[in-house]
Formats: structure tokens, C-alpha cells, sequence
């Protein structure tokens, strides 16, 4: 069984395993710092975004996004400071505790634990979510605070993450929300515009609804995403040829209990770090 965590490591000491994933990926403790400083000059001198830190620590959460390429790191950067000037109201003055509520639903939810590959799971049950109550705004806000903690973590930035859909109860109600608009910010979130990486995106317990759900998404998933895209109903066999059931919760075949996604709010208000680190990044704690 895999350990439960329920605070951020931002140890920047990298466990030998994903050390050495790291090493792999392009990532050297030799010219690590050599990177990181082409990387800011490359910022500087194409000058197509304005990131407000350039410090080591939070450029190198996007070349590790990137696997140390530079061109396509500061693409990803600019690509986050666009989608942070066009959705303002997501970043700005954002009180994490505020959004507790949303965390009680169980409606998003990252896994304390890890997979055999150190991966964190973040599930989606888009059932139990009810548009009259949380509006999709407030969904993006938790998303993104999600990510953005994620990215803290020097292993996530490594291995990345996993994303399960659960689409069990989503009904004609929840596709009136789902507009070409959403879509287009929840995969800019998923893959394009955050310092992280999402390695496959698991869909499960559909019904005929999916259908409609798919064709709004269909137009901004390319090829490269759809390869990422895993489709299986309720055959949980499937899903386990992925993720292994000693790393998902029961109610997905597996043999861990459910977990509280609110033991994550009480988590960040006994960690000072995590609420600077989250500070930096625009919120308010």
C-alpha cells in the first residue's frame, strides 16, 4: 500500500528513483544551473511574456514540464501568463480557504498517495457536482489552486500526473455548462497552459451522455492528446492496465479506502511554506 500524504513535499532532493527519471528527462545537477540562466535570458530577450518570478526554483518547474527544452518551456511559460491575463478573476485575490467547500463535495480531488511511478491521481466526479450550487468558475479556481500546489512539488514535476474522469450520474444539466468555452480552458489546464504535466487522462463510468460531451471537447484535443486519452466505461480491467489497483481507491476496483479531500485544507493551514509558496503565486492566505 502505498504511504498516504496529505502535505506537499518541496523537498528539492530528489528520491534516487526519480532522480534518476530526472537524469533521463535531460536534467543535470552539472549544468542544471547553466539551463536555468539560458532559460531566463531566452525570456528576457524574446520578451513575448512578463513573468512575475524568474527566480531557479520557479523557471525550473517549467523546463522540467518541458524535459529541459527551452524553446518549448518558454512557450509553455507564455502560454500560462496569456491564460492568467485572460481568465484574471482565477488568480487573483483567490482565497484558497474559501473554496473549501467545494473540497467537501468530492467533486475534484487529488490522491495523498502516489502510483509505482510517483504520480498523483487528480479525479474529476462530475456526478455529484450541481451547477446550481458550485458554478464552473469556482470548479476552474479549485482546479488551478490544485495544479498550482502541484507544481510545487519537485517530484511532480518530474513524473507528472494522471487525471480520471468519473462520469457516473453526469446528465443533460451538466453538458449545458460544459460549453466549447470550458472545454477550451479545461484542456488548456490539463495540457497546454500549466508548469505541469498531465501524462494520461482516463475516462470512466460514461454513459450515452458522453456522446455529447466528447463532440464539445473533440475540437481541441490533437493528436498527441487523443494518444493520451484512455476510454473504459466500467471496465475497471482496463483501467488497471494503467493504474494499478493498489493505487485507486475501491470504488475504481482497487483496495485503498476513500480519502478525505479536506484533510488537504487542513493540511495547507499547518504548513507555512506551502501558504508562502501559494502567496507568491497571487493568492490570499
Amino acid at each position: 500500500m502505498p504511504p498516504f500524504e496529505y502535505r506537499l513535499n518541496l523537498c528539492p532532493d530528489l528520491p534516487d528513483d526519480i532522480k534518476k527519471i530526472a537524469i533521463e528527462q535531460g536534467e543535470s545537477e552539472e549544468t542544471r544551473a547553466q539551463k536555468i540562466e539560458e532559460f531566463r535570458n531566452y525570456i528576457h530577450k524574446h520578451n513575448g511574456c512578463q513573468p512575475h518570478r524568474t527566480d531557479d526554483e520557479y523557471l525550473m518547474r517549467f523546463l522540467r514540464a518541458r524535459y529541459w527544452d527551452i524553446p518549448l518551456s518558454y512557450k509553455l511559460i507564455c502560454n500560462y501568463y496569456k491564460f492568467r491575463d485572460q481568465n484574471k478573476s482565477y488568480f487573483e485575490k483567490v482565497r484558497p480557504f474559501e473554496l473549501t467547500y467545494i473540497a467537501s463535495k468530492d467533486i475534484v480531488d487529488v490522491t495523498p498517495y502516489r502510483d509505482r511511478c510517483g504520480r498523483r491521481i487528480m479525479i474529476y466526479r462530475f456526478g455529484l457536482w450541481k451547477p446550481s450550487e458550485i458554478t464552473t468558475d469556482d470548479i476552474f479556481r479549485a482546479t488551478i489552486c490544485l495544479l498550482e500546489m502541484g507544481s510545487m512539488e519537485p517530484i511532480n514535476q518530474v513524473v507528472g500526473g494522471i487525471g480520471i474522469f468519473d462520469l457516473q450520474g453526469i446528465s443533460f444539466n451538466h453538458i449545458l455548462h460544459l460549453s466549447p468555452s470550458v472545454a477550451s480552458k479545461m484542456i488548456a489546464l490539463m495540457v497546454t497552459s500549466m508548469p505541469t504535466r498531465v501524462d494520461s487522462l482516463h475516462i470512466v463510468n460514461q454513459n450515452f451522455i458522453f456522446n455529447a460531451a466528447l463532440k464539445i471537447f473533440h475540437p481541441f484535443l490533437d493528436a498527441e492528446m487523443r494518444e493520451h486519452l484512455f476510454i473504459h466505461g466500467s471496465n475497471m480491467a482496463s483501467l488497471h492496465k494503467h493504474i494499478d489497483p493498489d493505487c485507486l481507491p475501491k470504488r475504481y476496483g482497487g483496495t485503498l479506502d476513500d480519502f478525505s479531500a479536506t484533510a488537504w485544507i487542513e493540511a495547507i493551514k499547518d504548513d507555512k511554506e506551502v501558504q508562502q509558496q501559494l502567496g507568491k503565486q497571487g493568492y490570499v492566505m
